[in-house]
């Protein structure tokens, strides 16, 4: 006959330890158990976890570090030892003034495109990313990057001339001077250098910027890509459309430029000035993150003294009337913007010159180190004395 109490068994079994998770821990083997217990009582577990991940990460940028320097020793073993200032030097200065510029610049399109609106048209957006949000929304992570193509083409172009014809003149303006003149005026040579290159850097980057300027501006973008863009501009306006934007980019990339040089090397100069040991001593690790720390510096130097004609060249490629004149266009923007209005967007370009600039350098010193070449700046070696 069954009862209504339950028994003394089924009591012990309700009421005993031996519950879902007591019972998966008994059955547990002693080997997991020593393990928990030991992890309990050890709370160093997770540092040793965190180290071994960071002797892991060591490892695996040793062994990217030793890849990387195969490939030096190849690229150097098919060009041959490059002597300074051999034409093998400037094409490899060159070509690291290409790529630096290239990539740095067409990475930050999303803050260019922002900054060129703002710049147009101050009350478009509230900041950069509600503008994001907003073209993202309607574009796409497209219409985010609205004119890439151009800035690639354009700023890859600029970069060669830039950094090649800098390397040039530099040469060419020290010979000229003398030794002893060289030294002791040198910035006036950074500066003679860096904007006798970026004087014919502009001519090749112009027709670019233009095309860019128009699709970053318009909305839609008023082309579909760089060489659709160049076609209707010279259709509508001729070849004289592409550089209408030039004076000004002279005057916007030529101080920028002479701004970027001048204080990267004496930036570096400094920097190199307070550290313990030459330049020589350092590893090439050490010289490219001064190299990125000078750039940085420079950067915002630059992107200061560059601004008002940055916002000139957008206005004008955006709104200069077909026929109309370089003054009276430029007369007839600043009277709608003031001088106020000159400096629309300034923070933005603050953060994005820095980066660019830093990264630019930090590239093409890679680069340089890559090929087997020196950094660029550093202290400069004292003149020879003559008896």
């Amino acid at each position: 006959m069954s009862t209504l109490f339950p028994t003394q068994g089924v009591l012990r079994d309700v009421f005993s330890a031996q519950t879902p998770l007591s019972m998966s821990i008994a059955k547990r083997s002693k080997a997991q158990q020593r393990q928990a217990r030991s992890s309990l009582h050890d709370p160093f577990s997770v540092w040793s976890a965190v180290d071994d991940a960071k002797t892991k990460a060591g490892a695996l940028s040793e062994e990217a570090q030793k890849e990387i320097a195969k490939a030096s020793a190849a690229a150097r073993a098919k060009t041959g030892d490059i002597e300074l200032y051999s034409l093998k030097y400037y094409s490899a200065c060159t070509f690291g003034g290409l790529i630096a510029c290239g990539l740095t610049h067409t990475a930050v399109t999303p803050l260019d495109l922002v900054k060129c609106r703002r710049q147009v048209d101050s009350k478009m957006y509230k900041g950069n990313f509600e503008a994001w949000g907003k073209i993202g929304r309607a574009e796409g992570i497209r219409g985010v990057f609205t004119g890439w193509s151009p800035t690639f083409f354009g700023y890859s172009a600029q970069g060669a001339f830039k950094y090649g014809g800098y390397e040039v003149f530099k040469k060419f303006y020290s010979d000229l001077a003398g030794e002893e003149a060289a030294y002791r005026y040198k910035t006036w040579l950074y500066l003679a250098a860096s904007a006798s290159a970026e004087f014919i850097a502009d001519v090749a980057l112009c027709p670019f910027e233009a095309v860019k300027v128009r699709m970053q501006t318009t909305i839609p973008p008023f082309a579909r890509g760089t060489f659709n863009g160049i076609s209707i501009i010279t259709g509508k306006e001729g070849t004289a459309g592409l550089y209408k934007g030039l004076y000004p980019l002279w005057g916007r990339q030529i101080p920028y430029t002479m701004m970027k040089f001048a204080s990267f090397e004496t930036i570096v100069e400094a920097i190199y000035g307070y550290m313990p040991k030459k330049k020589s001593e350092y590893g090439k690790g050490v010289q490219t993150g001064v190299s990125f720390a000078g750039g940085y510096l420079a950067g915002i130097l630059c992107a200061i003294v560059s601004h008002p004609a940055d916002v000139m060249v957008s206005k004008l490629n955006a709104n200069r009337q077909p026929g109309e004149a370089f003054g009276s266009a430029m007369g007839r923007i600043y009277k709608d913007i003031g001088f106020v209005g000159l400096w629309n967007g300034l923070v933005i370009r603050i953060f994005m010159i820095g980066t660019l600039t830093s990264l630019q350098w930090g590239i093409y010193d890679s680069f340089k180190v890559f090929m087997g070449l020196p950094t660029t700046g550093g202290p400069a070696p004292p003149p020879k004395q003559t008896s």
